[in-house]
């Protein structure tokens, strides 16, 4: 069943390619339409409480039959003297099948036509990737946030045949945005299992690199430079490492990404309904998925709607309504939710408060957005990050604002923290970062870029402003990476005077003015050391000076990837708790292994008793997961709740009890006539034997 939802992508791909725009707009198309559909289906089903595995196989074969057969009418109608005529191109192509002839042949004239270098990034880009498609398929789930309330609430929804809210200590589970848990749980009702959850992030991390690749030529910039921000995204650590995970930043940033390319398209030219619904989706995906992509998306939107008024304010008008309209339909379920639970549609009051700014003064500001850059752009010198932190906390000190103050940092936690190894939810990105920086900071003053570059600072201010710092911060800025990593790749190239590409190569979509244009005082191919970007580079030899500098930045980015892919934590390739030298259980525990041997104790006798229905005791920051894969096929539900509206089920209602860490609380949800066992940090209870 796997390959039905690839399937249908395909289809669906292949529909959008008739629509013009070339193979990557045909994908991220195909990945919005698909994802937007895959959330309504769970929205639609849990509204009628089937959501169970037998609905969602019937639809997804349901849509891939209508899909095929739209595609197969499409190839018919084109082709009269048949369609396998068609295949061994025994028959002419006609008008109506030439966006796909012409689509493979551009593909085969860019990869022919590509520079010795440009087939190198190409052939990084596919290493990596192969590498991390590898991890994601041998590895199963084991990141801590997943296995605390990212994967609990999918079983919780399985079980219950709806995503209505449930008793639960985790509010987490219920008030964290749902939209990449609503594609994982297609694959948990299609397959069965989790086997192929991480395969959702790396499509993700794919996806960012042809988005981030297409802003790039919509801004301007040729194939250099379309390769070179395709590098720079896709050798980030961040990237790399969350690609084979269940973490939700790279679902986000590809919904954002989406954003930031169609509304590109409609700044020059009036947006059809086509785009306006792929705007309007990808922005509620985006929403339905994790709130801090709107900083981005929003700003993204704003400059649209201005545009689309200023070419027709009426249809304007009607496009941002409509946008409005698809938004909520795809939030707006699981917004009211939270809103009718929490009476706020961000959440509980005290989740709020641990993740946004209370103080927003310019110092705190200042403060914080420093911690945020000093986190990201960390590098394994210890003593340069030590005065690095220590010039930060000085300056703490003389604006007046303290570095550890609650209000500006995340609870119970202590800046500095040490970012750079190659963990997925820390790890510093200091070359790609740096890169990035200084390409947003160039191209600000840059006709035909000046108003992307300030979309994104002013949504790296708007980040700064709202969130605050925390040790894993780095995961949560990946949406700015992405956004901003086009700049990079257009600045770097910019120093080979190939902004603009070689004479004749596409740019993928062209509707702003070159980089490299006349207006701008130069010829888009240029003369190799010729000045460029205003005189910013006096001579031949400071060219060559940033330009080896930005090559080698480039080489150790490049290295910091594959150093991510082969020796990342928790998924590595090599050394010690290699994927392939250590066993899927103790990979799912390899966070914390010490847990792995008192929760299959736990388990082991629950499953002897012959147990049905399980009653959970547990902390507001341990694992739930693990349950749901070590009692298989066993009905669990939770003794606490922090929802009012939501009593906890009774424990005289179910047949045991296990407590986790810590395991205190299992006296007071027991009787004084039952046997509580107990071995490290996990208890357990058998209530009646079955």
């Amino acid at each position: 069943m796997i390959v039905v939802p690839l399937l249908t992508f395909v289809a669906v791909a292949c529909l959008c390619l008739r629509l013009g725009g070339g193979v990557r707009l045909a994908l991220l198309r195909a990945a919005v339409l698909v994802g937007g559909a895959a959330c309504l289906a769970v929205e639609a089903l849990s509204s009628f409480h089937t959501l169970h595995r037998p609905a969602v196989i019937v639809a997804w074969l349901l849509a891939l039959a209508v899909l095929s057969a739209c595609c197969f009418w499409f190839v018919r109608r084109s082709t009269p003297t048949g369609f396998f005529r068609f295949i061994r191109r025994s028959a002419p192509a006609e008008p109506e099948v030439s966006a796909f002839a012409t689509s493979w042949r551009s593909v085969r004239a860019r990869w022919t036509g590509l520079a010795r270098v440009e087939r190198l990034i190409v052939g990084v880009l596919g290493g990596l990737f192969l590498l991390d498609l590898v991890v994601a398929l041998v590895a199963p789930p084991n990141n801590y946030d997943s296995q605390t309330y990212h994967l609990p609430k999918i079983e919780h929804w399985v079980q219950r045949g709806d995503v209505d809210f449930y008793p639960t200590i985790i509010d987490r589970q219920l008030a964290m945005a749902p939209g990449a848990e609503y594609l994982l749980l297609h694959l948990r009702l299609l397959t069965g299992g989790d086997g192929y959850y991480n395969l959702v992030q790396l499509a993700a991390g794919v996806g960012v690199v042809l988005a981030a690749s297409r802003i790039a030529g919509q801004l301007g910039g040729g194939t250099r430079a379309q390769l070179i921000t395709a590098l720079i995204v896709g050798t980030t650590p961040m990237v790399v490492l969350e690609a084979t995970s269940t973490q939700t930043d790279l679902v986000v940033a590809l919904w954002v990404a989406c954003v930031a390319t169609f509304t590109l398209d409609g700044l020059r030219a009036r947006s059809g309904t086509l785009d306006t619904l792929l705007i309007g989706a990808a922005a509620g995906l985006t929403l339905l998925t994790k709130a801090t992509g709107l900083l981005a998306a929003g700003l993204l939107l704003l400059v649209w709607v201005g545009a689309q008024l200023r070419l027709r304010w009426w249809r304007g008008l009607v496009a941002a309504l409509a946008t409005g309209a698809l938004m909520l339909l795809l939030a707006g379920p699981s917004l009211l939710r939270v809103q009718q639970t929490y009476e706020n549609p961000l959440g509980p009051a005290h989740l709020r408060e641990s993740i946004s700014m209370q103080r927003h003064d310019p110092a705190s500001v200042l403060v914080n957005g420093l911690r945020i850059a000093e986190t990201a752009l960390q590098t394994p010198i210890g003593p340069l990050n030590d005065a690095l932190a220590a010039g930060i906390i000085g300056i703490a000190g003389v604006l007046g604002v303290d570095p550890q103050a609650r209000d500006i940092t995340y609870w119970n936690e202590k800046y500095p923290y040490m970012s750079w190894p190659p963990d997925e939810d820390r790890v510093s990105l200091p070359a790609q970062g740096v890169l990035i920086l200084l390409g947003a900071l160039l191209l600000a003053f840059r006709k035909g870029t000046r108003l992307y570059a300030g979309v994104f600072w002013l949504a790296l201010l708007a980040y700064v402003i709202t969130v605050k710092w925390q040790p894993w911060g780095n995961r949560l800025i990946v949406f700015l990476i992405v956004l901003g990593a086009p700049l990079a790749g257009l600045w770097i190239a910019s120093l080979t005077g190939l902004a603009g590409g070689r004479a004749g190569a596409p740019t993928g979509g062209g509707r702003f003015a070159s980089l490299t244009s006349p207006a701008d005082g130069h010829a888009g191919g240029g003369r190799v050391g010729a000045p460029t970007g205003g005189g910013r580079f006096a001579g031949l030899t400071s060219r060559r000076a940033a330009t080896w500098m930005t090559t080698g930045a480039l080489a150790v980015g490049v290295a910091a990837g594959g150093f991510a892919v082969a020796y990342g934590w928790p998924r590595r390739l090599v050394g010690h708790g290699s994927i392939f030298t250590t066993s899927q259980m103790e990979q799912r525990f390899i966070r914390e292994p010490q847990w792995q041997r008192d929760y299959e104790w736990a388990a082991a006798a629950v499953r002897a008793s012959g147990a049905r229905r399980v009653g959970l005791v547990q902390g507001y920051n341990t694992w739930e997961y693990p349950w749901w894969i070590l009692l298989p096929g066993t009905e669990i539900v939770s003794l606490q709740s922090l929802q009012p509206n939501l009593p906890a089920t009774s424990n005289t209602t179910v047949d045991a009890m296990v407590c986790v860490k810590p395991i205190h609380p299992c006296e007071f949800y027991s009787s004084p006539t039952w046997q509580v066992h107990r071995q490290g940090d996990v208890a357990y209870v058998i209530i009646r034997s079955r």
